[in-house]
């Protein structure tokens, strides 16, 4: 039995109510057409009922509640926003595969198709939201090679299309929590942001006694919604897995859930700064703000200020005779330093939050945005390490071991692949030898949409530990992709550095007797000494004088 559905005749996108597309946002002349099955839409009509019975339990408990919140933008239109959003993307997967065979000719155009709009839609209601729904849009921007391609570079805009609050709400909110006047604090206050995002925006500043300074600002009434903007995403999350159950992303708004709070505690993110600057302190190259304690609150941050340029400002590095592969090896080891031995990790690396500043030595890293990170257990850690070291040395059975101990079990290939954004072929023949070709990086972001399920398997499965870090993962790699300097057999050999020393010194820990320990140590020299070897091996064959000796010592070709 088929149902007709109202299709707009400008962009022939389903209107769902008869003369309206809210595709365009206009209204249009619609025609019918026989589309699904009345069975493949009953749980869709399910979910739409859910969705409105939600919508009156949630307007009446905020009516009820009598907390300070604009009832009007928060409680009911802002759910009813993402309600219909969602049940207008679960309408059209469900008519897209009521329609399409996976082995129908059309089937990879109409999903294609399907997926921008979807995305664009998507886009759309995290803009009107804002906060919460601005951070999780960021979040899904960054997965690249986890989630399709459309969705990715439609919410990667939103990095940099956050909305700027009124100054003079900001101004109130410095004046709150400080209990001064913003004229009595600065001397001068820059009305034009440095930046910002989805959940505040600095300004420049100048202090009495002439010091420069940022001023880091959460926009007025984010920490008012954002328990409402999780609860909504939670029941819609759970709504969308219960529809299609094969694509399960629940951990999204449990992540959201988690980290929220504490990204909106300034106090906190002014802790992890200073942490941090003294964990990796033998890193010269790296610059992180001082912290001004005496004007700071959890919504207002005051820092020093630091010049530099956007990491993956091309254009920059040029100028100011910046080698890109510098700045992707040294921070390459800032990252494997964090994760692997330190546990201790920065979770939001995107351009805004890094900055390069040309000195001396090389370019300066400085670190910004403080507010996530990752504290990773000491068993989640080894086997971490252990999973990177079998890839970095193509040990499939490592790999498989490693993986399972990280529940992901057969799905070890997938997940190794995920990991290092290389095909499983690369994997298995050494991505330190294997240089990544534009070809194969098109096939792996062409076999995102085919594995989709199965990497939602595979996020629904990892230590919550990991999430974080396959966004972080992905974010750097951006990056790379940016300067277009990908990570080459230097960049592994510091990673395996990292990966043995942290587990070495791990079971250097675990010895109770001389014997273990002096065992345990010389294997650590032995192989640190090995990779040594190998880098002045690579620097070699790549060098200018590999290049004549092979010139002149080769047979002659007759």
């Amino acid at each position: 039995m088929y149902i007709y559905v109202c299709v707009c005749v400008k962009c022939k996108y389903y209107s769902y109510f008869t003369g309206y597309c809210f595709f365009c946002q206009k209204l249009f002349p619609i025609e019918l057409q026989l589309y699904a099955s009345k069975n493949s839409m009953l749980r869709l009509k399910k979910l739409i009922k859910i969705v409105l019975l939600g919508g009156v339990s949630g307007g009446t408990f905020y009516l009820t509640c009598g907390n300070d919140l604009d009832l009007t933008s928060f409680g009911v239109v802002r759910f009813g926003r993402a309600a219909l959003a969602a049940v207008c993307i679960a309408v059209d997967y469900k008519l897209l595969f009521s329609k399409y065979d996976k082995s129908h000719p059309e089937y990879s155009h109409a999903l294609h198709q399907v997926h921008l709009k979807s995305s664009l839609r998507l886009r759309n209601m995290c803009c009107k939201n804002g906060g919460v729904f601005i951070k999780v849009g960021q979040h899904l921007g960054s997965l690249d090679y986890l989630l399709p391609e459309e969705y990715v570079q439609t919410m990667k805009v939103l990095h940099n299309q956050a909305p700027q609050s009124d100054l003079t709400l900001l101004k109130q909110v410095i004046e709150e929590d400080l209990g001064r006047k913003v004229e009595d604090i600065f001397v001068e206050f820059d009305p034009i942001p440095l930046g910002a995002a989805s959940l505040a925006q600095v300004h420049k500043a100048k202090l009495a006694n002439g010091q420069v300074v940022a001023v880091k600002i959460q926009h007025p009434k984010v920490k008012a919604r954002s328990y409402v903007d999780i609860k909504t995403m939670e029941f819609l999350v759970h709504a969308l897995g219960w529809v299609f159950p094969d694509f399960n992303y629940i951990w999204l708004a449990e992540e959201t859930k988690k980290n929220l709070p504490v990204e909106l505690d300034f106090l906190n993110e002014g802790m992890n700064c200073e942490r941090i600057g003294k964990i990796l302190s033998p890193f010269k190259f790296l610059k992180v703000p001082a912290i001004y304690w005496n004007l700071s609150s959890d919504r207002v941050l005051t820092m020093e200020f630091c010049e530099g340029g956007k990491v993956d400002n091309v254009q920059y590095m040029k100028e100011h005779n910046i080698s890109v592969n510098q700045i992707t090896e040294r921070l390459g080891q800032l990252y494997s330093q964090m994760i692997f031995v330190e546990g201790y990790v920065h979770c939001d690396p995107h351009p805004g939050n890094v900055l390069v500043h040309p000195t001396d030595s090389g370019p300066q890293i400085i670190l910004l945005d403080h507010g996530l990170y990752q504290t990773l257990t000491d068993d989640f850690r080894m086997h971490y390490s252990k999973m990177w070291l079998a890839m970095i040395n193509a040990d499939v059975e490592g790999m498989k071991t490693h993986a399972t101990a990280l529940n992901v079990g057969d799905l070890f290939g997938l997940f190794a692949c995920m990991l290092t954004a290389r095909s499983w072929k690369s994997l298995t023949e050494g991505i330190d030898k294997k240089k990544l070709t534009p070809e194969e990086n098109m096939q792996i972001k062409e076999s995102v949409s085919k594995y989709l399920m199965d990497i939602s398997t595979i996020l629904n499965r990892v230590p919550r530990q990991m999430l974080l870090l396959l966004k972080t993962n992905d974010v750097l790699r951006g990056i790379e992709q940016s300067l277009k300097s990908h990570p080459g057999s230097a960049s592994f050999m510091n990673m395996s550095r990292c990966c043995i020393k942290a587990v070495t010194d791990w079971e250097l820990n675990l010895c109770h007797s001389w014997h273990c320990y002096i065992r345990i140590k010389l294997y650590q020299k032995i192989q640190l000494a090995r990779l040594s070897l190998y880098s002045v091996y690579l620097w070699f064959t790549s060098s200018t004088l590999a290049t004549l000796t092979r010139k002149y010592w080769s047979p002659a070709v007759s």
